[in-house]
């Protein structure tokens, strides 16, 4: 499959290397054209506010925001949450997401940079080494929304129809058990 990666800032290499690594293509995403003929996009960690300017600048907002209302398999990780979620609490004025998944997801919520961490969680029924990096998490879910992890009563990781999306960054393991699933349960 080609799997794009949306490359304007944060770890996007990470997502190509574990794509590829899995048999997938992985391209960059940074213009418009390059969205077509995708079979799925992540959008990684990073900084939310960061990607979406630019995304903005680079024209891409309202094609991706398209491509995900038109049913593009799209992952989200950390910042990708954020910029995934409908509603974003804690965020700086006048955000802008892609939107998508009907949920509220807070931004910093397990708090700053050096309250980073790494635990073990239950992602859909099997074990998955976390690491989260100023990771949000999930405030409230909409009725559609699949809740596929949870830490410290915090939804993590959730899905809805074509879209996925986790606070932690599976991309910095060595388990491709998250990407997997997204590959198989839901690009294909």
């Amino acid at each position: 499959m080609k799997i794009g990666v949306l490359a304007l800032q944060g770890d996007f290499r990470e997502h190509q290397e574990i794509a590829r690594s899995l048999g997938h293509d992985a391209p960059s995403i940074r213009r418009v054209e390059e969205l077509a003929g995708l079979d799925g996009l992540i959008i990684p960690g990073g900084e939310s506010t960061t990607i979406a300017l630019l995304a903005r600048n680079f024209e891409l907002i309202e094609p991706i925001r398209r491509a995900i209302s038109s049913g593009l398999p799209t992952y989200g990780s950390c910042a990708g949450m954020i910029l995934l979620a409908d509603n974003i609490v804690d965020g700086t004025a006048n955000q802008e997401t892609f939107g998508g998944i009907d949920m509220v997801v807070r931004r910093n919520a397990f708090g700053r940079q050096v309250d980073s961490f790494e635990g073990e969680i239950d992602f859909n029924g099997s074990n998955v080494h976390a690491v989260f990096i100023r990771a949000p998490w999930v405030e409230s879910v909409g009725k559609d929304v699949q809740v596929l992890a949870e830490f410290q009563g915090h939804p993590v990781a959730v899905r809805q129809g074509n879209l996925l999306a986790t606070s932690f960054h599976p991309e910095l393991t060595s388990n491709p058990l998250v990407h997997s699933y997204f590959f198989d349960e839901i690009c294909s």
